[in-house]
């Protein structure tokens, strides 16, 4: 019986001793099971590489708009020249425009203003007198011009030109009695219509708020 009781423990602690630890295994690394770097990734990389620089796409975002509207790409003839021109051509410069017509008395009162207008201004500003009067020559416009000492541009409208200014200004525009005008300023905007015979300095101070020297 004692036999068998010495046997249990020797059984027992033999069961609850701690079990031996391997020593660490080095792992050996094989060169060719590296990972490359994936197409997809590589694309991506290349990508990021040609994406344009922040300043550049905020210039692109705010460069102006150069479209100019079809009024100002018409071409007309100056009846006291024979030159043709449009109004792009005076890109830069401040422009009086004056819709006008020869048997208008309120138009000739107000083109006289402007003639006193433009010798305060001197050459920095351009002037356009421009007929309703879609079916009268250049020689006929040309003769009011010269026989008022109306010394700037004067121009038939073609009816492809006033049709355009009359979308843009509104029918008031093609009324000369209102005696209309407005100023194209140096940046390429326009002012709003104005109607009423002006004096010559409301002309001048128009013109200077406008951006005229």
């Amino acid at each position: 019986m004692r036999l068998l009781f010495t046997l249990l423990l020797l059984l027992l602690a033999a069961a609850c001793a701690p079990a031996a630890v391997s020593p660490p295994q080095s792992v050996s690394i094989d060169p060719t099971d590296v990972v490359e770097p994936t197409i997809a990734a590589a694309s991506l990389v290349d990508a990021t590489e040609t994406l344009l620089p922040t300043s550049t796409l905020i210039e692109t975002a705010l460069a102006p708009v150069t479209e100019l509207p079809a009024w100002q790409t018409l071409p007309v003839t100056n009846a006291r020249t024979g030159e043709t021109f449009t109004f792009a051509d005076f890109a830069g410069q401040t422009v009086f425009v004056e819709p006008m017509a020869t048997w208008c008395s309120n138009c000739r009162q107000q083109l006289g203003n402007v003639r006193s207008a433009r010798e305060q201004l001197g050459e920095n500003v351009i002037f356009v007198a421009l007929s309703v009067e879609t079916n009268i020559s250049s020689a006929d416009l040309a003769a009011y011009a010269d026989t008022n000492s109306f010394e700037w541009h004067f121009a038939v409208m073609t009816p492809e030109l006033l049709g355009e200014l009359v979308n843009a200004f509104g029918r008031t525009i093609s009324n000369p009695p209102s005696t209309p005008h407005f100023i194209i300023r140096p940046d390429g905007t326009v002012s709003a219509l104005t109607t009423g015979i002006e004096s010559a300095s409301e002309i001048v101070a128009r013109i200077q708020a406008a951006g005229g020297a």
